[in-house]
């Protein structure tokens, strides 16, 4: 398994994309990682836009980036809410900063943007917020994932298995 070994921190907060959380986990977790779902609170379960829940392993005050390889962002719009946590916004540049790879997909590129490490990257979104993405620096392709660098992105649920094995080829590599 080539991911054994490997520890990953998955964002979760309410009205996540159910697909867009359990798929990526699920692809890493079947290549061997470790899969933490982190939220504001430890043991609260999240409902999903779709009703599936998924109960946090871990606060985000309980998690530190060193001690973990890479980072999943899900999309719905619980990253409207995970970019206002100032905790997130700082495992996310932590992660940045050390080259880990940052999953995003959908409309967690808010997140990214929120932490402002989008200048001069190439990525795509959902086109909902391409214009965000773009204001942040990045450039925007319409293309089922894009990899640069560290940052791996998708646009919605139907370009999950490309962007799901992209994330773990990235992580394979490091």
């Amino acid at each position: 398994m080539r991911l054994a070994g490997k520890k990953i921190i998955c964002l979760v907060d309410e009205e996540f994309e159910d697909l867009e959380l359990w798929y990526p986990i699920y692809r890493a977790r079947e290549e061997g990682a470790v899969v933490h779902l982190v939220g504001n609170e430890k043991g609260k379960t999240y409902i999903g836009k779709y009703g599936v829940p998924a109960v946090s392993d871990l606060s985000f005050d309980e998690v530190n980036s060193t001690d973990y390889d890479g980072i999943l962002v899900p999309g719905g719009w619980a990253p409207d809410k995970l970019r206002r946590y100032p905790k997130v916004l700082q495992v996310v540049r932590d992660m940045d900063e050390a080259g880990k790879p940052i999953g995003q997909i959908c409309h967690a590129g808010w997140v990214l943007v929120s932490a402002k490490i989008l200048q001069g990257r190439k990525v795509t979104s959902t086109p909902g917020i391409r214009d965000d993405m773009e204001n942040a620096g990045a450039t925007w392709y319409d293309e089922d994932v894009v990899v640069d660098g560290n940052i791996i992105s998708s646009r919605r649920p139907p370009d999950l298995p490309p962007y799901a094995k992209a994330f773990c080829d990235v992580l394979a590599s490091r």
